[in-house]
């Protein structure tokens, strides 16, 4: 916890220039400078990936000169005086190349979560990144992708000759630039994929259009081919410049888990039974990708949240004034999390400490687990004490994840542009609990009290599931890594609507008969 007057971290220039974001985040970085000029989008450790470590250069992005430009472009010339007084120079400044960006000035520190920013500091961060969604929502997005990352169900088998097409279509001669494909490292051996046939077929097509021989074919195919795993995607996420998702919204929310930090624009097609977040239809997708590819794409910059477990510190046992020890067990439980999370902080007495910190999109959960009784939790907001819960648990949930659990729980629908926290009880015990909608400046915390009669667990986008015993708590703030989806140009509000009235029947009833209308006497 930092207090308002304290000094913000100091950022220290990096020893030597590292590629560690991937275009939209350098977008972010830039433009928010002159707001805010101590933010810094680190890569917590990320490997420098014009040094490869493990993958041929072929599939590596880096060098100290990038030949991708990034070049943004009105969606209408109309169109091109709208806006803000500085939004013209604005886009002029995300015209130049990445090395005009100042990518040499990078700067890196030791890891700075949200949470322990200043108000000042995290209302300067969300500005920026509402700014930057907004402005970004009303341009197109070109740039040279090579190196393109396919997510899939694998499990799906009606999905894996559809990765395939796509992966061939990728790979075709017919493309202007030669792509290197990442697929799921399980797809290696996939007989229904099958990418030795795969490449066989490519081949062919290739030395009959005269562009390779047939001796080389196989290995200059094959180094276009590469597979990825879990810890490839949080240690290397500046490896790639593109995602593509085929499959349903829980697809979505697995590339999300999958890039903790940096996050490619993600362009996923509608596989799924919802479809709140997957945009595209797949049928289209040659001319989709062409577009994306050639024309460019519109980027939405989704709220993530960023949310922390932090684990109570047990304390020595004290002496009572008669010189007897109290009891550790009882010592523990009578201890207060109020007092210790508002309360007037010692200099020499640290309380808490982290235990892992995640990136969600859709919610983080604080319930009762497989304990039959309901979990008791407190909820703070900066530095206040909000109220005591009795329930079976608390949903916070960004504007994304607002048609998730949040709304099985009885919360508000949301546009996901709001920058918002939705805060919903599960079956709270109460009948004036109502669901509170809190702006993305405030830092919430969640936790268990020592006097609780039982632990509570939390849960990060329903994926890591963690206990929280009596004295942890969660912090939830909003993320510096927003989530970039690639979206229809001119229909962001429109995809959202029809989500909501064609999946979930939204005010859906039947009309009253229209026999004419007739004076009233």
């Amino acid at each position: 916890m930092v207090s308002n007057d304290r000094i913000p971290p100091q950022l220290i220039e990096s020893a030597r220039s590292k590629k560690t974001q991937c275009l939209v985040h350098q977008f972010l970085k830039n433009p928010q400078r002159d707001v805010s000029h101590h933010q810094g989008h680190d890569d917590d450790g990320v490997d420098d990936p014009s040094c490869p470590q493990g993958l041929e250069h072929i599939a590596e992005p880096g060098g100290t000169k990038d030949p991708r430009l990034s070049i943004i472009e009105s969606d209408s010339a109309e169109h091109s005086d709208a806006g803000q007084v500085d939004e013209k120079s604005w886009k002029t400044a995300l015209t130049r190349s990445r090395t005009e960006l100042d990518l040499n000035g990078d700067q890196s520190h030791e890891d700075l979560h949200s949470r322990l920013l200043t108000k000042k500091q995290l209302s300067e961060m969300a500005w920026g990144v509402r700014e930057l969604s907004r402005r970004l929502g009303s341009v197109r997005l070109k740039f040279r992708a090579k190196n393109i990352f396919i997510l899939t169900k694998v499990y799906d088998q009606e999905l894996i000759p559809k990765t395939r097409e796509v992966t061939k279509w990728l790979l075709s001669k017919d493309r202007d630039v030669r792509y290197t494909v990442y697929l799921e490292d399980s797809l290696k051996e996939n007989k229904k994929f099958d990418v030795q046939g795969l490449l066989e077929e490519l081949g062919k097509d290739y030395v009959d259009a005269g562009e390779l021989d047939a001796d080389t074919a196989p290995a200059a195919l094959r180094r276009r081919v590469r597979y990825w795993d879990e810890n490839m995607c949080r240690t290397r996420p500046h490896a790639f410049d593109f995602i593509i998702a085929l499959g349903g919204d829980g697809t979505v929310l697995y590339a999300s888990w999958l890039f903790q930090r940096i996050v490619p624009p993600v362009l996923s097609f509608a596989l799924g039974s919802l479809g709140f977040l997957t945009k595209f239809d797949f049928n289209d997708y040659a001319e989709i990708l062409g577009t994306a590819f050639n024309d460019g794409v519109t980027v939405s910059l989704r709220l993530r949240f960023e949310g922390t477990v932090m684990r109570s510190q047990r304390k020595k046992q004290r002496l009572l004034a008669a010189g007897d020890e109290v009891d550790e067990e009882e010592f523990q439980r009578s201890r207060d999390l109020i007092e210790e999370l508002i309360g007037e902080e010692k200099e020499d007495e640290h309380t808490h400490r982290p235990d892992g910190t995640y990136e969600i999109l859709n919610e983080i959960v604080v319930d009762r687990g497989p304990n039959p009784t309901m979990s008791y939790t407190e909820i703070f907001g900066d530095d206040e004490h909000f109220t005591t819960v009795l329930a079976d648990g608390v949903c916070v949930s960004t504007p994304t994840g607002s048609t998730a659990y949040n709304l099985a729980a009885g919360g508000s629908l949301c546009h996901p542009e709001n920058p918002v926290m939705l805060v919903t009880s599960i079956c709270p015990h109460t009948l004036s609990f109502r669901p509170i909608i809190l702006p993305d400046t405030i830092v919430l915390r969640i936790g268990a009290p020592y006097n609780a009669r039982t632990s509570s667990w939390a849960s990060f986008d329903g994926r890591e599931r963690i206990e929280l015993l009596p004295g942890d708590y969660v912090t939830i703030s909003a993320s510096r890594f927003p989530f970039a989806s690639v979206t229809p140009p001119g229909r962001r509000s429109e995809d959202w609507v029809n989500s909501i009235s064609g999946k979930l029947g939204w005010n859906t009833r039947q009309k009253q008969k229209n026999d004419g209308y007739k004076q009233w006497n």
